[in-house]
C-alpha cells in the first residue's frame, strides 16, 4: 500500500477508534517519530539512486536512512519496533519472502528540506500517481524563496494569497506558508495521492494556513493571487506518469497551461514563479518563446533565466527527444504591473 491508498478521512463503518486508526494520523505519527531520531536524508536523482543501490554492499538496509531514504529492503529488528508498527498502521510496509527469509520494505520515503521532512513516493516511483520529490523540488523551493526575499528587499508588500499549482508533495507551498504565516496558501493538484501527501506534510511542518484543493490548474479555486508558484511535470514520459509527463511539444504542454492560468488570476503586483524544464532544439528555446508571447498578450513583465543549462541528459535517448540537443532547467517569473490592466 502507498500514499495513494491511505483514506483521507475515517468512515462511519470504521467504528469509534477510526480517528486513532486513520492512516493519515499514522503517517504523521511515523514521520514525527522518525524526525525525533534526528533523521535527515537528501533525495538524489533516480539515476544516482539506481547506481548507489546497485552496489553489492547496499543490497540490504543497514540503517533508518537506508530504509526510508534509499528504499532498501530490511530485516525485521533493524529499526525500532515502534517505527515498524507505525508503518504497518499507515499501510506502507511491504513484506516478502525470499530464499534468505522474510524481508520488509517501506512504500514511502522521507526527505529533508528547510529543516523539515516531507513524505513522498518510495524508490523506484513507477506508479502513475507517484508523488515526486527530488533535487528539482529543492531547486524550485530555492527559486521561490529567493523571489520572496527579493520582493521584500524591494519594499513590496508580502503576498496575502498564494497558490502552488501541481503541488505534488506540497513542499514549495508549505515553505511559502512557513515564511508567510498570515497568508492563505492553496495547494492545487489533480492527483489525490499528491494532495494526501501535501496534507500530511503540512501537518508535519506545523503550518495551518494551507488548503489542499483537488483542481485542474485553478478551475476549482476562486479569486486572484499575489503569488503563484509551480514546478509542473515537463518530461516526455511514454508511461504517462503524472509526476513526469508534461505533454505537448517536447513536454512543455503543462508548463504553458500554468502560464495561461496565471495570466488570468494574478492580482496587480502579483507574480508567477515557474520552475520547469525546456528542451532546446538547435539552440532554440521554444518554451521561452511561447511562454513570453502568452505573458506579453496579458501585459505581464517577464524575466527568464536558465537555472541549469544541461540536465537529464540520459533522457535524450528517448525517441520523443530525437530533435533535442539538451534539456535546460529554467525559471520564468512573470509579474502583473500595479497599474490598470
Amino acid at each position: 500500500m502507498t500514499i495513494a491508498d491511505a483514506p483521507s478521512h475515517p468512515t462511519a463503518s470504521q467504528g469509534p477508534d477510526a480517528c486513532h486508526e486513520d492512516r493519515e494520523d499514522a503517517f504523521l505519527a511515523l514521520a514525527r517519530a522518525v524526525r525525533d531520531t534526528g533523521y535527515r536524508f537528501t533525495t538524489v536523482t533516480p539515476a544516482t539512486h539506481a547506481r548507489v543501490n546497485a552496489r553489492p554492499e547496499n543490497a540490504l538496509a543497514r540503517s533508518l536512512r537506508d530504509v526510508l531514504g534509499w528504499s532498501r529492503p530490511f530485516r525485521d529488528g533493524l529499526i525500532p519496533a515502534e517505527l515498524t508498527d507505525l508503518m504497518e498502521r499507515a499501510g506502507v510496509l511491504h513484506r516478502s519472502e525470499g530464499p534468505d527469509g522474510s524481508l520488509l520494505k517501506a512504500q514511502i520515503r522521507l526527505s529533508s528540506l528547510d529543516d523539515t521532512l516531507f513524505v513522498h513516493a518510495a524508490y523506484p516511483p513507477l506508479a502513475a500517481d507517484s508523488v515526486f520529490f527530488g533535487p528539482d523540488t529543492m531547486r524550485f523551493a530555492e527559486a521561490v524563496l529567493a523571489h520572496l526575499e527579493e520582493r521584500a528587499r524591494a519594499g513590496h508588500p508580502a503576498p496575502r494569497r498564494a497558490a502552488d499549482i501541481g503541488c505534488g508533495s506540497g513542499a514549495a507551498g508549505i515553505l511559502v506558508a512557513r515564511r508567510l504565516p498570515e497568508a492563505e496558501v492553496v495547494l492545487v493538484d489533480i492527483n489525490p495521492a499528491a494532495l494526501r501527501a501535501a496534507r500530511i506534510n503540512a501537518r508535519l511542518a506545523g503550518v495551518d494556513n494551507v488548503r489542499p484543493v483537488h483542481s485542474d490548474m485553478l478551475s476549482n479555486v476562486e479569486g486572484s493571487f499575489d503569488l503563484i508558484v509551480s514546478n509542473p511535470p515537463f518530461m516526455v514520459d511514454s508511461g504517462g506518469r503524472a509526476y513526469r509527463h508534461g505533454g505537448g511539444p517536447l513536454g512543455a504542454g503543462l508548463s504553458l497551461r500554468v502560464v495561461e492560468a496565471a495570466t488570468e488570476r494574478l492580482a496587480p503586483g502579483g507574480s508567477l514563479v515557474l520552475f520547469t524544464g525546456s528542451a532546446i532544439v538547435e539552440g532554440h528555446d521554444g518554451f521561452r518563446e511561447e511562454a513570453s508571447a502568452i505573458c506579453a498578450r496579458a501585459g505581464l513583465e517577464v524575466s527568464y533565466r536558465e537555472f541549469d543549462p544541461d540536465e537529464y541528459g540520459e533522457e535524450l535517448d528517448d525517441p520523443g527527444y530525437a530533435a533535442a540537443e539538451r534539456i535546460a532547467l529554467v525559471v520564468l517569473t512573470a509579474t502583473r504591473p500595479t497599474g490598470p490592466r
